[in-house]
């Protein structure tokens, strides 16, 4: 039986995300099936990608609305990097695009002397490195952890996003994926 479901809106990181979860043995499937997405033990909204056509895929498809049902039954949603983005009201990103509002807050483009910001950074207050690939940010009053000073995980309800991707962050990003499965 599949424990997690991957949502696909068309793009993102995927595969890595899946292989990191068959490596912690968890079998997941890939899929924006509305009841698949609903009824699963624990559900990812993968990174990666553009804003717009993210959402696009995600409303054409019915996985918005099956998101939106599974956050209002406090059922699990963990949200990677463009995942995290999605859940909030609204990004700025092409040009402004709405989204899930599962989380108060909006999506900025960063303002730093690198973009996009690639690479490993520490992230408090747990006191660990991640791996970082983003040109816009969360800013929300649900914020639980910085890096360099920045919003990178959110939390509300059964909702818990993080700006970096575990996928790509090794055994810390490994060790993180298996406490989120481990509380759903």
């Amino acid at each position: 039986m599949t424990d997690v479901v991957v949502v696909d809106y068309g793009a993102g990181n995927t595969r890595s995300v899946c292989s990191s979860l068959r490596q912690l043995g968890h079998d997941s499937v890939v899929t924006a099936d509305p009841e698949a997405i609903r009824s699963a033990p624990f559900v990812i909204l993968p990174g990666v990608g553009s804003a717009r056509s993210a959402m696009d895929h995600l409303n054409e498809t019915g996985a918005a609305g099956a998101l939106k049902a599974r956050y209002e039954a406090d059922q699990p949603i963990l949200g990677i990097c463009l995942g995290l983005q999605l859940a909030l009201e609204a990004s700025q990103e092409d040009g402004g695009v709405k989204g899930l509002g599962l989380v108060e807050g909006l999506v900025v483009r960063l303002e730093t002397p690198r973009i996009p910001r690639l690479g490993w950074a520490m992230v408090e207050p747990w006191n660990e490195a991640f791996y970082f690939a983003h040109s816009f940010v969360a800013e929300s009053p649900h914020s639980v952890a910085t890096s360099e000073g920045l919003c990178v995980a959110v939390r509300k309800g059964s909702f818990f996003g993080v700006q970096f991707h575990p996928e790509k962050s090794d055994q810390a990003g490994l060790n993180f994926l298996d406490q989120c499965l481990s509380l759903a």
